[in-house]
């Protein structure tokens, strides 16, 4: 994936866009999640940014971000299909890693124990 496509992946969009991420990150991510858990090597870090995706108090820009971040892994069809066992998830942890350089600092500690907590209950959603 070049930078081109992934700042495109990771523009924040309008209200009604985000609306829309948010809506399809809270229905996919955790089923997303339990079958990629082994693949990915920061789900602490992603789970902890599905917290601050979803925080009112995170701002819209960073919010947009995640969001955007966080539909393009859930999304069943993308650049490498994840089914592909561990290839199928190294265009969305590139995505998660620009997404996480760009908004660097605006994961809370709080996010991270709702990350902790969620982790530990099997990957249940928390909240």
């Amino acid at each position: 994936m070049d930078d081109v496509k992934i700042g495109e992946i990771l523009l924040p969009g309008d209200e009604e866009e985000q609306e829309s991420q948010r809506q399809r990150v809270r229905k996919r991510f955790w089923p997303v999640l339990k079958r990629a858990f082994r693949q990915v090597p920061f789900s602490r870090d992603l789970v902890a940014a599905y917290f601050c995706a979803l925080d009112r108090r995170t701002p819209t820009r960073v919010r947009g971000i995640l969001l955007a971040a966080l539909a393009y892994f859930v999304l069943p069809l993308d650049g490498i299909p994840d089914i592909l066992a561990v290839v199928g998830f190294s265009d969305d942890i590139a995505v998660l890693t620009a997404a996480f350089a760009a908004i660097r600092g605006h994961i809370r500690e709080d996010h991270y124990v709702e990350a902790d907590r969620a982790l530990m209950d099997g990957l249940e959603e928390a909240g």
